[in-house]
């Protein structure tokens, strides 16, 4: 009995071992490169989401101020590559790929028009909400040129010297 105790433990040791072997196996892919504005200049430090075919954000970086970025221990997959505005608004996005065969891959992903167009009406909405609720101006204007620089675009921010409704 005790012979077959030991031979069952030296059994599963092997098999152990052998299943450690076939982890070691499987690939792991990356996805690099760059994010730019709609003036086609880098996107420094703003979120890149990569998302897998199921929904789910598998990886995350953070671009660097020349745009680039890399998001690592992937499998092989089709993935959505998102540029996330410091707001929460995906402005810009591309696929990529990875299979056994190539398991690393470079897009561009470019902030778009129309994303851009949502950004700075949302930053609007958020001043006329802010103005109304006592929020400094230098706070609104702040919040403003940021969601613009996070798009690589302009903002223009009138401001009105007295406090009637109408002008």
């Amino acid at each position: 009995m005790k012979r077959l105790v030991s031979l069952t433990l030296a059994f599963v040791f092997v098999l152990a071992q052998l299943s450690h072997l076939g982890a070691q196996g499987q690939a792991v892919g990356i996805i690099s490169g760059t994010a730019t504005g709609t003036n086609g200049a880098a996107l420094a430090g703003v979120t890149v989401q990569v998302v897998n075919s199921a929904g789910t954000v598998v990886g995350s970086a953070v671009t660097t101020a020349a745009g680039s970025f890399s998001v690592g221990g992937l499998t092989a997959g089709t993935f959505t590559v998102n540029v996330v505005a410091a707001s929460g608004a995906v402005i810009g996005t591309s696929t990529a790929t990875l299979t056994a065969a190539a398991m690393s891959a470079t897009v561009g992903v470019s902030a778009t028009a129309a994303a851009a167009a949502a950004a700075a009406g949302a930053a609007a909405a958020g001043g006329a909400a802010a103005a109304a609720g006592g929020i400094s101006t230098a706070a609104v204007v702040a919040g403003v040129g940021a969601a613009a620089a996070g798009i690589g675009a302009a903002a223009v921010v009138a401001n009105r010297d007295d406090a009637s409704p109408s002008r």
